[in-house]
Protein backbone atom coordinates (compact mmCIF):
# COMPACT_ATOMS: atom_id res chain seq x y z
CA UNK A 1 0.00 0.00 0.00
CA UNK A 2 1.16 3.53 -0.76
CA UNK A 3 -1.14 5.16 1.78
CA UNK A 4 -3.59 4.33 4.54
CA UNK A 5 -6.35 6.60 5.84
CA UNK A 6 -7.61 6.58 9.42
CA UNK A 7 -10.91 8.09 10.55
CA UNK A 8 -11.09 9.52 14.08
CA UNK A 9 -14.61 10.69 15.01
CA UNK A 10 -14.10 11.55 18.69
CA UNK A 11 -11.48 11.99 21.35
CA UNK A 12 -13.50 10.01 23.91
CA UNK A 13 -16.22 7.72 22.62
CA UNK A 14 -19.47 8.26 24.53
CA UNK A 15 -18.26 11.26 26.55
CA UNK A 16 -20.73 13.32 24.53
CA UNK A 17 -22.32 11.96 21.35
CA UNK A 18 -20.34 12.10 18.11
CA UNK A 19 -21.29 14.95 15.75
CA UNK A 20 -22.87 12.98 12.93
CA UNK A 21 -22.52 15.45 10.05
CA UNK A 22 -18.72 15.58 9.98
CA UNK A 23 -18.59 11.85 10.77
CA UNK A 24 -20.53 10.95 7.63
CA UNK A 25 -18.47 13.41 5.62
CA UNK A 26 -15.43 11.41 6.73
CA UNK A 27 -17.10 8.08 5.93
CA UNK A 28 -17.73 9.31 2.39
CA UNK A 29 -13.94 9.50 1.97
CA UNK A 30 -13.81 5.69 2.38
CA UNK A 31 -11.15 5.41 5.10
CA UNK A 32 -9.24 2.17 5.65
CA UNK A 33 -10.09 1.93 9.35
CA UNK A 34 -12.35 3.62 11.93
CA UNK A 35 -10.68 4.17 15.31
CA UNK A 36 -11.80 5.77 18.57
CA UNK A 37 -10.50 5.90 22.10
CA UNK A 38 -13.08 5.52 24.87
CA UNK A 39 -11.09 6.13 28.04
CA UNK A 40 -9.01 8.59 29.98
CA UNK A 41 -7.41 9.34 33.35
CA UNK A 42 -8.92 12.82 33.04
CA UNK A 43 -12.22 11.55 34.46
CA UNK A 44 -10.55 10.86 37.81
CA UNK A 45 -10.14 7.67 39.83
CA UNK A 46 -13.81 7.02 40.68
CA UNK A 47 -14.84 5.08 37.52
CA UNK A 48 -11.88 2.69 37.81
CA UNK A 49 -12.16 2.31 41.57
CA UNK A 50 -15.91 1.64 41.43
CA UNK A 51 -15.68 -0.17 38.07
CA UNK A 52 -18.41 1.96 36.54
CA UNK A 53 -18.55 3.78 33.24
CA UNK A 54 -18.26 7.56 33.46
CA UNK A 55 -20.59 8.26 30.54
CA UNK A 56 -24.21 7.16 30.01
CA UNK A 57 -24.46 3.81 28.25
CA UNK A 58 -26.92 5.34 25.78
CA UNK A 59 -24.30 7.82 24.57
CA UNK A 60 -21.76 5.02 24.21
CA UNK A 61 -24.29 2.93 22.28
CA UNK A 62 -24.96 5.93 20.00
CA UNK A 63 -21.29 6.30 19.08
CA UNK A 64 -20.68 2.57 18.69
CA UNK A 65 -23.72 2.32 16.40
CA UNK A 66 -22.53 5.09 14.12
CA UNK A 67 -19.09 3.55 13.82
CA UNK A 68 -20.14 -0.10 13.55
CA UNK A 69 -22.73 0.40 10.83
CA UNK A 70 -20.33 2.59 8.82
CA UNK A 71 -17.37 0.21 9.20
CA UNK A 72 -19.43 -2.81 8.14
CA UNK A 73 -20.83 -0.86 5.17
CA UNK A 74 -17.28 0.04 4.11
CA UNK A 75 -15.92 -3.41 4.95
CA UNK A 76 -13.03 -1.99 6.98
CA UNK A 77 -11.83 -2.67 10.54
CA UNK A 78 -13.15 -0.80 13.57
CA UNK A 79 -10.93 -0.48 16.65
CA UNK A 80 -12.07 0.87 20.02
CA UNK A 81 -9.65 1.50 22.89
CA UNK A 82 -10.16 1.64 26.67
CA UNK A 83 -13.75 0.40 26.56
CA UNK A 84 -16.32 2.09 28.79
CA UNK A 85 -13.94 4.81 30.03
CA UNK A 86 -11.52 2.68 32.09
CA UNK A 87 -10.93 -0.50 30.08
CA UNK A 88 -11.79 -2.97 32.83
CA UNK A 89 -13.06 -6.44 31.91
CA UNK A 90 -16.59 -5.31 32.73
CA UNK A 91 -16.22 -2.41 30.31
CA UNK A 92 -14.99 -4.67 27.51
CA UNK A 93 -17.89 -7.07 28.05
CA UNK A 94 -20.35 -4.17 28.08
CA UNK A 95 -19.10 -2.98 24.68
CA UNK A 96 -19.17 -6.53 23.30
CA UNK A 97 -22.83 -6.82 24.31
CA UNK A 98 -23.62 -3.42 22.76
CA UNK A 99 -21.94 -4.45 19.50
CA UNK A 100 -23.97 -7.66 19.45
CA UNK A 101 -27.16 -5.71 20.13
CA UNK A 102 -26.44 -3.18 17.36
CA UNK A 103 -25.57 -5.95 14.90
CA UNK A 104 -28.93 -7.64 15.56
CA UNK A 105 -30.79 -4.36 15.22
CA UNK A 106 -29.32 -3.67 11.77
CA UNK A 107 -29.18 -7.34 10.67
CA UNK A 108 -25.49 -6.89 9.86
CA UNK A 109 -23.78 -9.70 7.94
CA UNK A 110 -21.45 -11.90 10.04
CA UNK A 111 -18.15 -10.47 11.22
CA UNK A 112 -15.45 -11.41 13.73
CA UNK A 113 -15.33 -9.48 16.99
CA UNK A 114 -12.21 -9.59 19.17
CA UNK A 115 -12.31 -8.61 22.84
CA UNK A 116 -8.90 -7.84 24.38
CA UNK A 117 -8.87 -7.75 28.17
CA UNK A 118 -6.50 -5.61 30.24
CA UNK A 119 -7.53 -5.97 33.88
CA UNK A 120 -4.76 -7.12 36.20
CA UNK A 121 -5.37 -9.59 39.01
CA UNK A 122 -3.95 -8.39 42.32
CA UNK A 123 -2.50 -11.76 43.28
CA UNK A 124 -0.82 -12.07 39.89
CA UNK A 125 0.68 -8.61 40.28
CA UNK A 126 1.94 -9.43 43.79
CA UNK A 127 3.55 -12.58 42.38
CA UNK A 128 5.27 -10.58 39.63
CA UNK A 129 6.50 -8.03 42.16
CA UNK A 130 8.57 -10.75 43.84
CA UNK A 131 10.64 -10.99 40.65
CA UNK A 132 10.70 -7.48 39.16
CA UNK A 133 10.70 -3.87 40.32
CA UNK A 134 7.55 -1.93 39.48
CA UNK A 135 8.77 1.64 39.13
CA UNK A 136 6.62 4.64 40.00
CA UNK A 137 5.73 7.41 37.56
CA UNK A 138 5.30 11.13 38.26
CA UNK A 139 7.36 10.99 41.45
CA UNK A 140 5.70 7.94 42.97
CA UNK A 141 7.87 5.47 44.86
CA UNK A 142 8.30 1.87 43.79
CA UNK A 143 5.09 -0.15 44.10
CA UNK A 144 4.68 -2.06 47.37
CA UNK A 145 2.35 -4.90 48.36
CA UNK A 146 0.36 -2.76 50.82
CA UNK A 147 -0.56 -0.33 48.03
CA UNK A 148 -1.71 -3.21 45.82
CA UNK A 149 -3.82 -4.61 48.67
CA UNK A 150 -5.74 -1.34 49.12
CA UNK A 151 -6.39 -0.96 45.39
CA UNK A 152 -9.85 -1.94 44.15
CA UNK A 153 -9.16 -2.39 40.43
CA UNK A 154 -6.00 -2.40 38.32
CA UNK A 155 -5.63 -2.18 34.54
CA UNK A 156 -2.58 -2.39 32.28
CA UNK A 157 -2.24 -0.10 29.28
CA UNK A 158 -1.63 -2.26 26.22
CA UNK A 159 0.55 -1.36 23.26
CA UNK A 160 0.04 -2.38 19.62
CA UNK A 161 0.98 -6.04 20.00
CA UNK A 162 -2.36 -7.41 21.31
CA UNK A 163 -4.20 -5.44 18.63
CA UNK A 164 -1.88 -6.80 15.94
CA UNK A 165 -2.57 -10.29 17.25
CA UNK A 166 -6.33 -9.73 17.06
CA UNK A 167 -5.97 -8.51 13.47
CA UNK A 168 -3.93 -11.60 12.65
CA UNK A 169 -6.79 -13.67 14.09
CA UNK A 170 -9.10 -12.15 11.48
CA UNK A 171 -10.92 -9.63 13.68
CA UNK A 172 -13.08 -7.10 11.88
CA UNK A 173 -14.06 -5.25 15.05
CA UNK A 174 -11.72 -4.98 18.06
CA UNK A 175 -12.80 -3.89 21.53
CA UNK A 176 -9.76 -3.21 23.69
CA UNK A 177 -9.44 -2.91 27.42
CA UNK A 178 -7.20 -0.13 28.71
CA UNK A 179 -4.88 0.82 25.90
CA UNK A 180 -2.47 3.50 24.76
CA UNK A 181 -4.39 6.03 22.69
CA UNK A 182 -1.63 6.07 20.07
CA UNK A 183 -1.51 2.27 19.79
CA UNK A 184 -5.09 1.76 18.67
CA UNK A 185 -4.42 4.03 15.68
CA UNK A 186 -0.92 2.75 14.95
CA UNK A 187 -1.73 -0.97 14.89
CA UNK A 188 -3.22 -1.37 11.39
CA UNK A 189 -0.68 0.94 9.66
CA UNK A 190 2.17 -0.99 11.29
CA UNK A 191 0.63 -4.29 10.20
CA UNK A 192 0.48 -2.99 6.63
CA UNK A 193 4.12 -2.00 6.59
CA UNK A 194 4.12 1.72 7.32
CA UNK A 195 6.90 3.19 9.50
CA UNK A 196 6.32 2.86 13.23
CA UNK A 197 7.29 6.46 13.92
CA UNK A 198 4.70 7.83 11.50
CA UNK A 199 2.04 5.36 12.66
CA UNK A 200 2.45 6.33 16.31
CA UNK A 201 2.66 10.01 15.45
CA UNK A 202 -0.63 9.74 13.56
CA UNK A 203 -2.14 8.13 16.65
CA UNK A 204 -0.80 10.86 18.90
CA UNK A 205 -2.46 13.57 16.82
CA UNK A 206 -5.70 11.74 15.97
CA UNK A 207 -6.43 10.48 19.50
CA UNK A 208 -8.47 13.62 20.32
CA UNK A 209 -9.99 13.99 16.84
CA UNK A 210 -10.74 17.65 16.06
CA UNK A 211 -8.65 19.06 18.91
CA UNK A 212 -5.77 19.04 16.41
CA UNK A 213 -7.64 21.57 14.23
CA UNK A 214 -8.65 25.20 14.55
CA UNK A 215 -10.83 26.97 15.53
CA UNK A 216 -11.65 24.89 18.60
CA UNK A 217 -14.52 22.42 18.06
CA UNK A 218 -14.73 19.22 20.05
CA UNK A 219 -16.18 15.92 18.82
CA UNK A 220 -15.75 16.59 15.11
CA UNK A 221 -14.20 14.00 12.79
CA UNK A 222 -10.65 14.20 11.45
CA UNK A 223 -8.91 12.08 8.82
CA UNK A 224 -5.26 11.12 9.00
CA UNK A 225 -3.45 9.77 5.93
CA UNK A 226 -0.13 7.96 6.33
CA UNK A 227 2.32 7.45 3.49
CA UNK A 228 5.79 5.96 3.77
CA UNK A 229 7.38 9.34 4.49
CA UNK A 230 4.71 11.61 6.01
CA UNK A 231 1.33 11.98 7.72
CA UNK A 232 -1.42 14.37 6.62
CA UNK A 233 -4.28 15.63 8.77
CA UNK A 234 -7.58 17.02 7.50
CA UNK A 235 -10.67 18.01 9.53
CA UNK A 236 -14.08 17.00 8.23
CA UNK A 237 -15.95 20.00 9.62
CA UNK A 238 -15.95 22.63 6.85
CA UNK A 239 -15.25 25.48 9.28
CA UNK A 240 -12.08 23.87 10.66
CA UNK A 241 -8.57 23.54 9.30
CA UNK A 242 -5.44 21.71 10.34
CA UNK A 243 -2.47 24.08 10.39
CA UNK A 244 1.16 23.53 11.35
CA UNK A 245 0.42 25.47 14.51
CA UNK A 246 -2.69 23.49 15.48
CA UNK A 247 -1.08 20.11 14.77
CA UNK A 248 2.22 20.96 16.46
CA UNK A 249 0.32 22.31 19.46
CA UNK A 250 -1.59 19.08 19.83
CA UNK A 251 1.64 17.10 19.69
CA UNK A 252 2.39 18.76 23.06
CA UNK A 253 -0.96 17.73 24.54
CA UNK A 254 -0.54 15.93 27.88
CA UNK A 255 3.21 15.62 27.37
CA UNK A 256 5.95 16.24 29.94
CA UNK A 257 8.56 16.12 27.17
CA UNK A 258 7.94 18.44 24.23
CA UNK A 259 10.14 16.34 21.94
CA UNK A 260 8.57 12.93 22.32
CA UNK A 261 7.06 10.42 24.65
CA UNK A 262 7.45 6.86 25.82
CA UNK A 263 5.17 4.02 24.76
CA UNK A 264 5.20 0.27 25.40
CA UNK A 265 8.29 -1.02 23.60
CA UNK A 266 9.86 2.27 22.64
CA UNK A 267 9.97 6.03 22.36
CA UNK A 268 8.43 8.39 19.78
CA UNK A 269 11.08 10.99 18.89
CA UNK A 270 9.64 14.27 17.55
CA UNK A 271 12.82 16.38 17.46
CA UNK A 272 13.13 16.22 13.67
CA UNK A 273 9.46 16.81 12.82
CA UNK A 274 8.78 19.25 9.99
CA UNK A 275 5.30 20.74 9.59
CA UNK A 276 4.07 21.82 6.16
CA UNK A 277 0.80 23.49 5.15
CA UNK A 278 -0.44 21.47 2.15
CA UNK A 279 -3.46 23.62 1.38
CA UNK A 280 -5.95 25.74 3.30
CA UNK A 281 -7.23 22.81 5.39
CA UNK A 282 -4.48 20.15 5.45
CA UNK A 283 -1.10 19.88 7.16
CA UNK A 284 1.64 17.35 6.42
CA UNK A 285 4.22 16.22 8.99
CA UNK A 286 7.51 14.43 8.33
CA UNK A 287 10.34 13.28 10.54
CA UNK A 288 8.75 11.40 13.46
CA UNK A 289 11.03 8.50 14.44
CA UNK A 290 10.53 5.37 16.52
CA UNK A 291 13.28 4.22 18.90
CA UNK A 292 13.02 0.72 20.40
CA UNK A 293 13.51 0.47 24.15
CA UNK A 294 15.78 -2.07 25.84
CA UNK A 295 12.95 -3.17 28.15
CA UNK A 296 9.28 -3.67 27.35
CA UNK A 297 7.07 -2.06 30.02
CA UNK A 298 3.40 -1.27 30.36
CA UNK A 299 1.79 1.37 32.52
CA UNK A 300 -0.42 0.16 35.37
CA UNK A 301 -3.31 2.23 36.69
CA UNK A 302 -5.12 1.50 39.93
CA UNK A 303 -7.62 3.23 42.20
CA UNK A 304 -8.53 2.58 45.82
CA UNK A 305 -11.35 3.67 48.12
CA UNK A 306 -10.70 6.41 50.69
CA UNK A 307 -14.20 6.96 52.10
CA UNK A 308 -17.72 8.25 51.57
CA UNK A 309 -18.28 11.80 50.35
CA UNK A 310 -20.76 14.65 50.80
CA UNK A 311 -20.85 18.16 49.37
CA UNK A 312 -22.44 21.46 50.37
CA UNK A 313 -22.39 24.97 48.92
CA UNK A 314 -22.20 28.52 50.28
CA UNK A 315 -21.54 31.93 48.77
CA UNK A 316 -19.95 35.17 49.98
CA UNK A 317 -20.50 38.73 48.83
CA UNK A 318 -19.57 40.53 52.02
CA UNK A 319 -16.44 42.54 51.09
CA UNK A 320 -14.98 42.27 54.59
CA UNK A 321 -15.46 38.49 54.64
CA UNK A 322 -13.87 38.15 51.21
CA UNK A 323 -10.94 40.30 52.34
CA UNK A 324 -10.48 37.93 55.30
CA UNK A 325 -11.38 34.77 53.40
CA UNK A 326 -8.50 32.76 54.82
CA UNK A 327 -9.78 33.59 58.30
CA UNK A 328 -13.28 32.43 57.29
CA UNK A 329 -11.93 29.10 56.04
CA UNK A 330 -9.72 28.81 59.09
CA UNK A 331 -12.75 29.28 61.34
CA UNK A 332 -14.59 26.53 59.48
CA UNK A 333 -11.70 24.12 59.90
CA UNK A 334 -11.33 25.01 63.56
CA UNK A 335 -14.97 24.18 64.31
CA UNK A 336 -14.71 20.85 62.50
CA UNK A 337 -11.54 19.93 64.39
CA UNK A 338 -13.15 20.87 67.72
CA UNK A 339 -15.81 18.25 67.11
CA UNK A 340 -14.05 15.56 65.07
CA UNK A 341 -10.39 16.00 65.90
CA UNK A 342 -7.49 16.44 63.44
CA UNK A 343 -8.15 15.47 59.83
CA UNK A 344 -6.35 12.59 58.13
CA UNK A 345 -6.87 9.69 55.75
CA UNK A 346 -7.90 7.40 58.63
CA UNK A 347 -10.41 9.87 60.15
CA UNK A 348 -11.88 12.41 57.73
CA UNK A 349 -10.82 14.97 55.15
CA UNK A 350 -12.33 18.40 54.52
CA UNK A 351 -11.80 20.24 51.23
CA UNK A 352 -12.90 23.86 50.78
CA UNK A 353 -12.91 24.90 47.11
CA UNK A 354 -13.27 28.68 46.66
CA UNK A 355 -14.48 29.63 43.19
CA UNK A 356 -13.91 33.25 42.30
CA UNK A 357 -10.51 33.27 44.01
CA UNK A 358 -7.99 30.69 42.79
CA UNK A 359 -10.70 28.03 42.67
CA UNK A 360 -9.14 26.07 39.81
CA UNK A 361 -5.36 26.28 40.31
CA UNK A 362 -5.35 27.05 44.02
CA UNK A 363 -1.94 28.14 45.30
CA UNK A 364 -0.45 27.65 41.83
CA UNK A 365 -2.59 30.45 40.36
CA UNK A 366 -0.09 32.85 38.65
CA UNK A 367 -2.50 35.79 38.24
CA UNK A 368 -4.62 36.37 41.37
CA UNK A 369 -7.45 38.82 40.80
CA UNK A 370 -9.72 40.74 43.12
CA UNK A 371 -13.37 39.72 43.25
CA UNK A 372 -16.62 40.91 44.76
CA UNK A 373 -18.20 37.51 45.29
CA UNK A 374 -17.08 33.93 45.67
CA UNK A 375 -18.71 30.51 45.68
CA UNK A 376 -17.54 27.98 48.25
CA UNK A 377 -17.87 24.27 47.54
CA UNK A 378 -17.38 22.14 50.64
CA UNK A 379 -16.38 18.50 50.23
CA UNK A 380 -16.17 16.08 53.15
CA UNK A 381 -14.72 12.57 53.03
CA UNK A 382 -15.27 10.22 55.98
CA UNK A 383 -15.51 6.49 56.75
CA UNK A 384 -19.33 6.57 56.59
CA UNK A 385 -21.84 8.52 54.51
CA UNK A 386 -23.60 9.76 57.64
CA UNK A 387 -20.42 11.23 59.05
CA UNK A 388 -19.49 12.83 55.71
CA UNK A 389 -22.93 14.51 55.55
CA UNK A 390 -22.61 15.74 59.12
CA UNK A 391 -19.13 17.22 58.58
CA UNK A 392 -20.17 18.95 55.34
CA UNK A 393 -23.26 20.42 57.06
CA UNK A 394 -21.27 21.74 59.99
CA UNK A 395 -18.70 23.28 57.66
CA UNK A 396 -21.39 24.94 55.54
CA UNK A 397 -23.12 26.51 58.55
CA UNK A 398 -19.89 27.77 60.00
CA UNK A 399 -19.20 29.69 56.80
CA UNK A 400 -22.41 31.54 57.67
CA UNK A 401 -21.37 32.11 61.29
CA UNK A 402 -17.66 32.70 60.72
CA UNK A 403 -15.86 35.00 63.14
CA UNK A 404 -13.00 37.11 61.86
CA UNK A 405 -11.43 40.49 62.68
CA UNK A 406 -13.70 43.32 61.54
CA UNK A 407 -16.84 41.22 61.18
CA UNK A 408 -20.05 43.23 61.61
CA UNK A 409 -23.76 42.51 61.63
CA UNK A 410 -25.89 39.79 63.15
CA UNK A 411 -27.26 38.07 60.07
CA UNK A 412 -24.16 36.15 59.11
CA UNK A 413 -21.76 36.88 56.25
CA UNK A 414 -22.67 34.10 53.82
CA UNK A 415 -25.56 33.20 51.59
CA UNK A 416 -26.59 29.57 51.39
CA UNK A 417 -28.40 29.13 48.04
CA UNK A 418 -29.77 25.76 49.13
CA UNK A 419 -29.65 24.66 52.74
CA UNK A 420 -28.99 21.06 51.87
CA UNK A 421 -26.07 18.70 52.00
CA UNK A 422 -25.83 16.30 49.07
CA UNK A 423 -24.39 12.80 49.39
CA UNK A 424 -21.82 12.26 46.66
CA UNK A 425 -20.15 9.25 45.11
CA UNK A 426 -17.68 7.21 47.12
CA UNK A 427 -14.23 8.76 47.25
CA UNK A 428 -11.35 7.05 45.43
CA UNK A 429 -7.75 8.06 44.82
CA UNK A 430 -5.18 6.98 42.28
CA UNK A 431 -3.06 4.38 44.07
CA UNK A 432 -1.08 2.93 41.18
CA UNK A 433 0.66 4.82 38.38
CA UNK A 434 3.63 2.54 37.70
CA UNK A 435 5.59 0.72 35.02
CA UNK A 436 5.58 -3.09 34.94
CA UNK A 437 8.25 -4.90 32.87
CA UNK A 438 6.98 -7.73 30.65
CA UNK A 439 8.83 -10.52 28.91
CA UNK A 440 6.00 -10.93 26.39
CA UNK A 441 3.87 -7.94 25.25
CA UNK A 442 0.83 -10.26 25.07
CA UNK A 443 1.05 -11.89 28.50
CA UNK A 444 -1.37 -9.58 30.34
CA UNK A 445 -3.88 -9.23 27.52
CA UNK A 446 -6.00 -12.31 26.74
CA UNK A 447 -8.02 -12.20 23.50
CA UNK A 448 -11.48 -13.65 22.90
CA UNK A 449 -12.84 -13.85 19.34
CA UNK A 450 -16.53 -14.45 18.60
CA UNK A 451 -18.72 -14.45 15.51
CA UNK A 452 -21.35 -11.70 15.42
CA UNK A 453 -24.03 -10.81 12.90
CA UNK A 454 -26.93 -12.29 10.98
CA UNK A 455 -26.17 -15.18 8.59
CA UNK A 456 -27.02 -14.53 4.97
CA UNK A 457 -30.66 -15.36 4.21
CA UNK A 458 -32.01 -14.94 7.73
CA UNK A 459 -32.54 -11.16 7.61
CA UNK A 460 -34.58 -9.42 10.28
CA UNK A 461 -37.22 -11.30 12.17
Amino acid sequence: MQRITLLSPTGHLGFTPIEAESFYRGVEREPDVLVADSGSCDIGPYPLGADQQHSPVEWQRHDLELMLVASRHLGVPMIIGSAADTGTNRGVDLYVSLIQEIARKHALPPFRLAAIYAQVDREDLLFRMRRVRVRGLAGRPELTPDVVERTEHIVAMMGVEPILKALDMGADVIICGRSCDDAIFAALPIRRGFPKGLAFYAGKILECASLCAEPFMAKETVLGTITHDAVEFEPMHPAQRCTPSSVASHSLYEREDAFGHALPGGYLDLRDCVYEQVDERRTRVRGARWIDSAEYTVKLEGAGRVGERAVAFAALRDPMAIARLDDVVGWVRQKIEERYGPSGEETYELFVHVYGRNGVLGEREPTPISCHEVGILIEAVAPSREQAIEIAALAQRNVFFARFPGARGTAGVAAIPFDEVLPARTGYIWTINHLLPLEDPLELFPIRVIEVGTPVGEGRR
